[in-house]
């Protein structure tokens, strides 16, 4: 379980094809702390640490998750968004977020304005998933509040610290980000579909 509170970046050193498996090696501040089998969310996928030293760590993305997120389409040297898995007790910041990734989107805009952001998405229109003004969203796994909701269509605000401490701020129209809708959301679309 996550928060959706970014703690670092990594950066992508080395990528490796094993059959449909990709071993991603990232060099980040985070890990001299991180150990064999520990949760790590990249870009708000949950991925299990495979390899450690005191300067990078390896994760595996299997071909379920290359289909679904954008870590498939990483290159050496891009930045991801980085989250330990929370600690029971913790002080949850963000909103709960399990690190599993529903699907990708695309950035349709992005404009300044006077102190912040605002970046807008588009994601498939037979998705059943839907967000809700002031309603929580994970993007890149960074816990976002919805300000605009249309149908498969939604816009989030970025302040100055969110912009510089996330890879928002490398982020371009026409980019994919991982989406995780909220939880209780998912629930409640599904009971929903059900009637």
């Amino acid at each position: 379980m996550f928060t959706g509170i970014i703690e670092a970046f990594g950066q992508v050193t080395l990528l490796e094809k094993e059959g449909k498996n990709l071993h991603l090696t990232l060099k980040s501040p985070l890990a001299k702390e991180l150990k064999i089998d520990q949760s790590l969310a990249h870009n708000g996928v949950c991925l299990t640490v495979v390899d450690c030293n005191l300067e990078s760590y390896t994760v595996t993305a299997i071909e379920e998750t290359l289909q679904k997120t954008n870590l498939g389409l990483l290159k050496i040297g891009a930045l991801v968004n980085l989250e330990r898995a929370m600690k029971l007790g913790d002080r949850l910041d963000g909103h709960l977020v399990q690190g599993h990734v529903d699907l990708t989107a695309k950035c349709i805009s992005q404009k300044r304005l006077e102190g912040s952001w605002l970046f807008r998405f588009s994601y498939d229109n037979k998705s059943p998933h839907i967000t809700i003004e002031k309603g929580s969203i994970t993007v890149n796994g960074v816990s976002l509040t919805v300000v605009d909701s249309n149908e498969n269509k939604f816009s989030v605000a970025i302040i100055p610290y969110t912009f510089e401490h996330t890879n928002f701020k490398s982020l371009e129209e026409g980019d994919l980000v991982n989406l995780e809708f909220d939880m209780i959301g998912k629930y409640l679309t599904k009971l929903y579909l059900k009637r």
